[in-house]
């Protein structure tokens, strides 16, 4: 797509990627519809931006059917869209024994049902030719201790994404799926940071996840996963799940120490 004067809705604007996400499609010449649940960092974010009498935002909360609401009664008020980023989402690093129901339920309802549900309603209003770019995880190919149902609601979503994307084929809209490895944002705690740093898993910036955005929209790509050797991994999980399995292994004593600091 032509991200030039194009009209994007980003949710989880106001999140380190999603800062990163708006500055790089501003620049871009994008016009952006910027979603989040916190108004004045909404607005904070919109007066950052390039060209800021271009953009909108709204004040919502994706999980629940007034913020849905909420979303398609602007974007029926107002213009055609023309992307749909979902980018909004959370992680809690802990063993599943020690979560509380209401938090797996509410990771579950934002890093997959929300987004699927929006890309439902915006089947309705997105232009022709259009796109949704779905922002997964590499754990959403690789099952890692300590994130069971965020690995669960990522491997959901990616598979969603490739479902949606053949449903839609000659509509002229695509569904693409954008899988991040560890990214340097407050999702993660400092003891995430340090057993990443322990364990040698490098990290990226946001705006290294910026800039695969301008890329996965402008040439359209089905899907990609961000660093090496995290794609190789991914790939391997599927063919040879057992030799990843033996490698975490291996890691296991670290992690653990990690995951009792948090629980702790």
């Amino acid at each position: 797509m032509k991200i030039d004067n194009s009209t994007i809705i980003l949710t989880g604007a106001t999140g380190g990627i999603g800062q990163a996400i708006a500055q790089a499609l501003s620049k871009q010449g994008a016009n952006l519809v910027l979603i989040g649940r916190n108004k004045k960092r909404l607005a904070a974010l919109k007066q950052a931006l390039p060209n800021q009498d271009k953009h909108a935002v709204i004040e919502a909360d994706i999980t629940s059917k007034e913020g849905l609401n909420a979303i398609n009664e602007w974007v029926r008020s107002n213009t055609k869209i023309n992307a749909l980023i979902n980018n909004a989402g959370s992680n809690d690093f802990s063993l599943l024994t020690d979560r509380r129901q209401a938090q797996i339920t509410d990771e579950i309802q934002l890093n997959l049902i929300a987004p699927i549900l929006l890309c439902q309603s915006s089947l309705s209003w997105l232009a022709q030719p259009g796109v949704i770019l779905n922002i997964g995880s590499t754990f959403g190919s690789i099952g890692f201790p300590g994130y069971t149902s965020y690995c669960a609601a990522k491997a959901g979503l990616h598979r969603f994404t490739e479902a949606l994307d053949r449903e839609l084929y000659a509509t002229g809209i695509r569904a693409l799926y954008l899988a991040p490895r560890a990214t340097e944002t407050s999702l993660n705690s400092d003891a995430v940071n340090e057993m990443n740093r322990q364990l040698g898993n490098k990290t990226d910036s946001p705006q290294v996840v910026a800039k695969h955005v301008i890329t996965m929209l402008e040439k359209e790509i089905s899907a990609k996963w961000i660093g090496w050797p995290e794609k190789l991994f991914a790939r391997i999980n599927q063919l040879l799940p057992s030799l990843v399995s033996s490698a975490i292994r291996k890691q296991q004593d670290t992690i653990h120490q990690y995951i009792n600091r948090v629980s702790h």
